[in-house]
């Protein structure tokens, strides 16, 4: 099928260059000296990653539909895309302090470009299947691939552990912002080529290629990053123990948070971003422009709450921001569904992302400080497949969903509330006595 007319590139090029605008001024703002240059790099990284995986988010799954494919053929799609994630980012993860962290980081913006290039050649289920499985797609907007898990190991050891909390505040806000911005230049361009006269299918398609295009960018950046992000030499052999998944002497609180953490992202994965966006749209008939709008906005509160998550933590505790922040945000998300009217459904969901992203640098900090140098990408890459594997069976269950009214798809964000409400309490109960140096821990 012909692309014609040709990609308007301003929005791709436009919201990007905000995204990298923001990140600047938020690295700015975290204070002078507090990052080396190959922390600065890494926060842009992240700016260009998370813009791609917003902006492809808003429209994947009517891409999908507009390909053909059911319902319970989107579900498994988007299973296996994490699933396959989770595999590779496993060996990944977990070998990136032995194989080097930057060689990693380039085999996953490969698989970025890998997995963008297949979805905009191809109709075919079963290629589409291969691609999610081996590549790199974000069906909610959110990391996946071994980024987050590596960058996290590179960024705890170039900042003392009293500010950890406070870069990964920072680290998520740009994030954040890079996702809304993604998401809002994605609707903007949907609804652009929209107005051309381009066919559904055709300007999804688009989108996708500009997802692709930035998995290449993304890998250009990391080639500029020093020898210093790697492990340091007087660690590396140091374990004592023997390995298991890249951990030896924290392995059992790792294993333990891992444990509950897949729990909670398996209640994340009925509202992945894709899905939010699909209720949306069959519920109240909302264009992709307004989706757009509606995540850019979700996207931006969640940023700023979890800049606001470093002040709690410093007072009450990592845990204790983590439980206490996720529980009404929790809340909020099970009664989106129940809202009669679109401005109140909107009201509700931002309201609660406006506290729901408190616990993703309190967790991120927590699982950094309770484990040695040498062991904090396996670490984090342990946790981070935990999550992708909870996430990776949400779909299963959501997508027959897909097919049913808006009122059975609403049921998507009861069960998701309800199952991290039951993450909240658990976490609390078994994690509320663990302690980081910097809080008085051992």
């Amino acid at each position: 099928m012909s692309l014609e007319p040709p990609v308007p590139p301003q929005p791709v090029e436009s919201g990007l260059a905000r995204a990298v605008a923001t990140a600047a001024a938020h690295l700015r703002a975290v204070g002078p000296g507090a990052l080396t240059p190959d922390s600065r790099l890494l926060f842009i990284t992240r700016t260009v990653r998370l813009f791609a995986y917003g902006f492809l988010s808003v429209v994947l799954v009517l891409y999908l539909v507009q390909v053909g494919l059911s319902g319970v053929q989107i579900g498994a799609l988007l299973t296996l895309t994490l699933l396959g994630d989770t595999v590779i980012s496993l060996w990944l993860t977990t070998s990136a302090d032995r194989l080097g962290r930057r060689r990693i980081l380039i085999v996953g913006a490969a698989l970025m470009l890998f997995a963008g290039i297949l979805f905009a050649l191809t109709q075919n289920f079963v290629v589409l299947l291969m691609a999610a499985t081996i590549g790199v797609l974000s069906p909610s907007g959110n990391e996946v691939g071994p980024f987050l898990s590596v960058e996290q190991a590179a960024l705890s050891q170039s900042v003392p552990g009293e500010r950890r909390t406070h870069v990964f505040a920072w680290y998520n806000l740009v994030g954040s912002f890079a996702t809304a911005l993604g998401a809002l230049a994605g609707g903007a361009l949907a609804q652009g080529l929209q107005t051309a006269g381009v066919t559904p299918l055709a300007r999804y398609r688009i989108i996708v290629l500009g997802y692709a295009t930035l998995g290449v960018l993304l890998g250009i950046l990391f080639t500029r990053l020093s020898p210093a992000v790697e492990v340091p030499f007087r660690d590396v052999g140091a374990a004592g123990p023997a390995l298991t998944l890249g951990l030896h002497r924290s392995r059992k609180v790792v294993l333990g948070l891992a444990g509950l953490f897949m729990v909670d992202a398996f209640g994340g994965g009925f509202v992945v971003q894709s899905l939010v966006a699909y209720w949306f749209s069959t519920r109240f008939g909302v264009t992709p422009a307004v989706l757009g709008g509606i995540f850019f906005g979700a996207n931006l509160l969640a940023g700023l709450s979890a800049l606001s998550a470093a002040w709690v933590a410093g007072r009450i505790g990592l845990v204790n921001t983590m439980v206490l922040t996720h529980l009404p945000s929790n809340i909020l998300l099970m009664l989106v569904p129940v809202m009669p009217t679109l401005p109140l459904a909107i009201g509700v969901l931002l309201l609660r992302f406006s506290i729901s992203q408190m616990d993703v640098p309190t967790r991120q900090s927590l699982t950094m400080a309770v484990v040695r140098p040498d062991e904090r990408s396996a670490a984090a890459g342990v946790t981070g497949v935990a999550r992708t594997i909870g996430a990776s069976l949400s779909p299963l269950v959501a997508g027959p969903l897909l097919s049913s009214t808006p009122a059975m798809l609403g049921l998507v964000f009861v069960i998701a509330g309800a199952l991290k409400i039951g993450y909240d309490l658990a976490l609390y109960f078994n994690f509320r006595a663990v302690r980081p140096q910097e809080e008085g821990g051992a």
